[in-house]
């Protein structure tokens, strides 16, 4: 069997998902599980500076078999899968796809009516569920894409590289991947994360985005003698909410367009919060709809005498800004997929990504992709040849900078 695909399925056997409520570094046990599978391939392959933190991040670096100095790049991925389904996957289907339909079980089948991105990939082997959990392509794919290139590289030193840094970082799908990020252990000039969706993605925009904590106080009595007195907190929660621009949410927005999503609610007469998270790639679009939050929240405490209490915190950034003077990464990623035939697809990323932390953080870091579709959920699926080439793009970029003139750190 392909080594790509053996990686693969060791690696998706491992329940990695993360969890939000948990307050330990990795949030769950499974990410360290997998994060020893990885230090002891790391080891058979001969790599050096091999660490796995306490907190569950690995960092190994393959020496550089030139003499002359060239920047030092680095490949990321992450270990966490999403907590949204089971994830641990001991049953995922291979199918040698020659078009329609696809059955994962009774209930569940990838249609091409529900997902015509299939239509494109006849002729392709797909790995998919079974329809009970997820397939954890976002983002073992990923880990195992950058095993297999740094494998080949091992065995082919014709290749000429400079240094390359490998990193796996826990809790990406929580927004915690890059909290405990040791740039100096990592020790990479600049850096690609392997996280991205269908073959070609090139990311390096993405969204800012920040999040809102609202908690609406009202006044609970008995209904039958409430009137004048009663202040139904549900019923405030319902005014805010109808106050914010009805077009500008996820389900009507798509491209460059921001929106503010209602995540959250839980109440009763007496008390209701509500959790928003708010998105623009544009940082002016991204500071009205925060100061749009805020003039609404202080309307409504004018009129029902400051029963709200508002907190909008910012998340992230768009790693846009910090990419820009170091374009030349972006250059660099392009021109290796063209060499390898790939079309290429640059498109904004409508979310964040450890990238956009780590790029801020001093490490310029756009998005490559792993090749998968329909993250997340059951019927999240990845042919092979993407993963293949995904790992032949890592290779390409490491050859590559050798060659380039017009990437300097220094």
């Amino acid at each position: 069997m392909n080594k790509i695909i053996e990686r693969f399925k060791k690696y998706i056997a491992v329940d990695t998902r993360s969890d939000s409520n948990s307050e330990t570094v990795p949030s769950t046990k499974g990410q360290l599980k997998l994060g020893k599978i990885l230090i002891e391939e790391l080891k058979e392959l001969g790599l050096e500076n091999i660490i796995q933190t306490e907190k569950g991040y690995i960092y190994a670096s393959l020496a550089a078999n030139i003499e002359e100095e060239v920047p030092t790049i680095g490949f990321i991925a992450h270990l966490d899968t999403s907590p949204d389904l089971d994830g641990k996957v001991l049953n995922p289907k291979f199918v040698d796809y020659k078009g329609g339909d696809i059955k994962l079980n009774d209930k569940y089948s990838l249609t091409v009516e529900e997902f015509p991105e299939l239509k494109n990939l006849k002729g392709q082997k797909l790995i998919t569920t079974d329809g009970t959990t997820l397939l954890g392509a976002d983002d073992k794919a990923g880990i195992a894409e950058i095993l297999t290139a740094l494998e080949y590289l091992v065995e082919n030193p014709e290749i000429k590289h400079g240094t390359i840094k490998v990193a796996f970082t826990p809790d990406e799908e929580i927004g915690r991947g890059a909290d405990h990020f040791d740039l100096e252990s990592f020790g990479a000039d600049f850096a690609y994360t392997l996280d991205g969706g269908p073959l070609g993605e090139l990311q390096y925009e993405n969204f800012n985005a920040a999040s809102v904590s609202l908690k609406i106080q009202g006044k609970n009595v008995h209904p039958g003698t409430a009137k004048n007195v009663m202040v139904n907190s549900i019923k405030i929660a319902m005014e805010l909410d109808s106050m914010l621009p009805s077009a500008k949410v996820p389900e009507h927005t798509e491209g460059y367009e921001g929106f503010y999503l209602l995540d959250e609610i839980e109440g009763n007469v007496d008390q209701t919060s509500l959790e928003y998270i708010i998105r623009d790639f544009s940082l002016t679009e991204f500071e009205n709809k925060k100061k749009q939050m805020q003039r609404i929240v202080d309307f409504l405490n004018k009129k029902y005498e400051n029963r709200i209490e508002v907190n909008i915190e910012d998340s992230y950034y768009n790693m846009k800004e910090k990419i820009k003077p170091h374009f030349q990464i972006v250059e660099l990623a392009k021109k290796s997929m063209e060499d390898l035939e790939i079309e290429v697809d640059i498109k904004p990323i409508r979310g964040g990504t450890d990238g956009a932390r780590l790029s801020y953080m001093g490490l310029p870091t756009p998005n490559l992709f792993a090749g998968g579709y329909n993250f997340h959920g059951r019927f999240e699926f990845i042919p092979v040849e993407n993963m293949e080439l995904a790992s032949k793009l890592i290779v390409k970029i490491a050859e590559n900078i050798v060659q380039s003139s017009d990437i300097d750190f220094n």
